[in-house]
């Protein structure tokens, strides 16, 4: 995994607020996340062998953003300590429905760069669009395995890195804010409760819909979607199997609150299904 490392600062609110309105929050809690940790934690709990690559601060936040990739298991050899800048925040406000706000803080992951012994030899890499542009570029061009890329937050993209990808996953929102993304070898479009599809050569190949939940915090649905995706792709699901395992460890994870914490084992996922 190739992406971002924060220290999600979680508040709860009745209702998001309006544009200049203040709400007192019920409370506040201070949870590890960044989408590419997310999505490696994700993917280390259902099975895979998962390499971080990053960058935090050299601050106390970097090991409270960090604690349980560690705790789990993920290997963090190439993490970068910087200095001169903090561990990435989120600013994350979550209402009784579960939807959210989040504003993110990069800090350190904006200093993120990538070499070819960062991704030599994998047999994928993940990345995200938290970290510096010349950084996924330069992950998706030396990467030698599976490359998917979870295109969030949305920005416009080079044609020739689109289709270099074999896989992009994004919410329906981020689809139609992209162009050219039918050009990678296949997308995931999330839909939220009414499930995902996946799309190769321009046309649809599968849909899925999610087990019905009771939604907590919808934070890291589509982290864990993303990652359970991959997970099952690589392990050689079908399509339309893979994406049913995606849109269920996407349900199960927005049942819980807090973006890590929340995500499932291979267990909890097998359970569910």
């Amino acid at each position: 995994m190739i992406g971002s490392v924060n220290l999600d600062l979680v508040a709860r609110v009745p209702r998001l607020p309006q544009p200049g309105e203040t709400l007192s929050a019920s409370g506040l809690r201070r949870v590890p996340g960044g989408k590419g940790a997310n999505q490696a934690l994700a993917a280390r709990r259902l099975g895979a062998d998962v390499e971080m690559v990053a960058a935090v601060g050299a601050d106390a936040a970097a090991d409270e953003a960090l604690a349980l990739l560690a705790a789990d298991g993920v290997r963090l050899d190439r993490l970068r300590r910087e200095p001169d800048e903090p561990t990435g925040h989120a600013l994350i406000t979550v209402d009784d429905e579960g939807e959210t706000t989040i504003v993110v803080i990069p800090g350190a992951n904006g200093t993120l760069s990538v070499t070819a012994d960062d991704v030599r030899d994998a047999d994928a890499v993940l990345t995200v669009l938290e970290i510096p542009e010349a950084a996924v570029t330069d992950t998706v061009r030396l990467a030698t395995g599976m490359v998917v890329l979870n295109a969030a937050p949305a920005r416009p993209l080079d044609p020739e890195l689109i289709r270099r990808v074999d896989l992009v996953v994004v919410n329906s929102a981020e689809y139609a804010a992209i162009d050219g993304l039918d050009a990678a070898g296949a997308v995931a479009v999330t839909y939220g409760a009414k499930g995902a599809v996946l799309r190769r050569g321009g046309r649809e190949v599968a849909r899925a819909e999610p087990p019905p939940v009771t939604v907590v915090d919808g934070t890291a649905a589509g982290d864990a979607f993303t990652a359970a995706l991959t997970v099952a792709l690589l392990d050689g699901a079908s399509d339309e199997a893979a994406l049913r395992r995606a849109c269920a460890a996407g349900a199960l994870t927005v049942t819980k609150a807090g973006a890590q914490p929340s995500l499932p084992t291979a267990a909890e996922l097998e359970a569910a299904l």
